[in-house]
């Protein structure tokens, strides 16, 4: 499964902008699931999500954002 559709199947009402290889690699997110959360909770949210994909070597490195809809628009 690649990164984007993770996150899709763990986030079902998110928003995903998936982008980039190895070093370079961005993600965005856009759940109302984060709502009331610190961005470091976010984070670590999406890092236990993508654990085995770093573990695997898959990632190396991320560029990560979280944001609600609110915080967005």
């Amino acid at each position: 499964m690649d990164i984007k559709k993770l996150i899709e199947t763990s986030f079902p009402d998110a928003k995903v902008q998936f982008e980039g290889e190895d070093c370079n690699s961005k993600l965005l997110i856009i759940s109302e699931q984060f709502a009331g959360m610190s961005s470091l909770n976010r984070h670590k949210l999406i890092m236990n999500t993508l654990k085995d994909r770093f573990k695997s070597g898959e990632l190396h490195a991320l560029s990560l954002s979280t944001r609600t809809p609110s915080e967005v628009g």
